[in-house]
């Protein structure tokens, strides 16, 4: 019998950024983790960290947005719903941005003429004075916070930190400093909870720089991947993470269609290098952004030892998520089925040792939700075969009995679940 705490567990949930392609995947699996767990209101946590794209998802959900009204708000094409956040809005030209820097440009050329000419400098170095006169984004961010202001000024909802009955904190970059902000926490708490997401997921060289209180700000993950230690710092008893992207594996040649999820279509797998430069910057991206949270969870495992921590994050030879478009919609509710549904197979696969970690804290798995090939988050394209049942059971089963020789193992040789 498992041993639960005397007190109500303090909970707390990261999620990390990873642009729309990351807040639909969170999304995804937070529908599937809020079907799956018993004992758990995830409206209901102590506290809850966003960054990036996370940071939409974190103040949804401490605003008592379910992970399925969020599917509805941001994935789901229903056009008749009047919250709905349209992905049009993030595509806007900055032509606020544009103006403002072209009206630099006339002193600038005339001064990079000066230095040219008179000043007895070489072309390049006066051209180096035109710089400024560069957009420092593409796309215009001031939807988030409009829309966000719109959606959280609905009847039991708040745009205000300190109005929240819950703790949220949404990081953004000091531009000037580099130093993380944390956006919800006393001194920081008087700033509307839109523009802390729109400058908490404002990345460089996409959108501009946020400014407020006459400061600047842009995307939070610059300095740490997820800034789970803000809630750990609080003594929280169970830390959920949720993190979107990962490296892929692409060095395992593994059958084109993948027995856990048998609605997705089959394709061959692909190495790196045959993506060209998009897929080589993709994979460094993520690499580097992953091995930055490897040793974070690391460190926190040492610094907090009475804290259970639970990282849920794709497979790392799936290459659903990898070939995405990181900034497309057009696939957003396949892409969430594929979430709910790999989050899912991740419990299954781990109900070993996440039944006597979460069990510990009051959670327990839900069975017969978990074991329910029916379930989905969207209409499946087509249903599965028998085979693709018989293999599931087959790899479930498999990964439950390694979970089992591992907990006999010694300690030392212990997995992170």
């Amino acid at each position: 019998m498992t041993l639960q705490k005397p007190h109500a567990p303090k909970i707390a949930l990261a999620l990390a950024g990873g642009g729309p392609l990351g807040a639909i995947y969170e999304i995804g699996a937070l529908c599937a983790l809020q079907e799956s767990l018993q004992g758990i209101d995830f409206n209901r946590l102590q506290h809850y960290v966003g960054v990036s794209a996370g940071s939409f998802i974190a103040a949804g959900l401490a605003n008592g947005i379910t992970p399925h009204q969020l599917f509805s708000l941001f994935i789901d094409d229903r056009k008749h719903q009047a919250e709905a956040f349209d992905p049009a809005w993030l595509l806007r030209p900055a032509f606020g941005e544009f103006f403002a820097r072209g009206l630099l440009l006339p002193g600038l050329l005339l001064a990079g003429t000066w230095q040219g000419t008179l000043g007895r400098k070489s072309f390049m170095r006066a051209l180096e004075h035109l710089s400024p006169s560069l957009p420092t984004g593409v796309f215009s961010n001031d939807q988030i916070h409009i829309q966000l202001a719109r959606l959280f000024s609905r009847p039991g909802r708040s745009n205000d930190f300190r109005q929240l009955k819950s703790r949220l904190t949404l990081v953004a970059t000091h531009l000037d400093s580099c130093q993380s902000v944390p956006f919800g926490r006393p001194g920081w708490d008087h700033v509307p909870i839109s523009s802390a997401v729109q400058a908490s997921a404002a990345l460089p060289g996409l959108f501009p720089p946020v400014e407020i209180d006459g400061q600047h700000f842009v995307d939070g993950a610059l300095i740490k991947t997820m800034h789970a230690s803000i809630a750990l710092d609080e003594g929280m008893d169970l830390m959920l993470c949720i993190n979107p992207l990962v490296p892929f594996d692409a060095s395992v040649r593994q059958a084109a269609t993948d027995a856990a999820t048998p609605w997705a279509a089959p394709e061959p797998i692909p190495r790196i290098a045959d993506g060209g430069l998009p897929a080589v910057l993709s994979q460094t991206f993520r690499s580097l952004i992953h091995s930055r949270l490897v040793l974070g969870l690391k460190s926190y495992e040492q610094t907090y030892p009475n804290t259970d921590m639970v990282l849920i994050e794709p497979d790392h030879r799936d290459p659903e998520l990898y070939l995405a478009n990181t900034f497309s919609y057009s696939q957003r509710r396949h892409l969430a089925e594929h979430a709910y549904q790999q989050t899912r197979q991740l419990l299954r696969s781990h109900r070993t040792g996440l039944s006597t970690k979460l069990g510990y804290h009051g959670i327990t798995l839900n069975h017969a939700v978990l074991d329910d090939n029916s379930r989905h988050l969207c209409r499946p394209q087509r249903e599965p075969t028998r085979i693709s049942h018989a293999l599931t059971k087959l790899h479930t089963t498999l990964n439950n009995l390694n979970q089992v020789v591992r907990a006999a193992a010694p300690p030392e040789s212990q997995p992170a679940w």
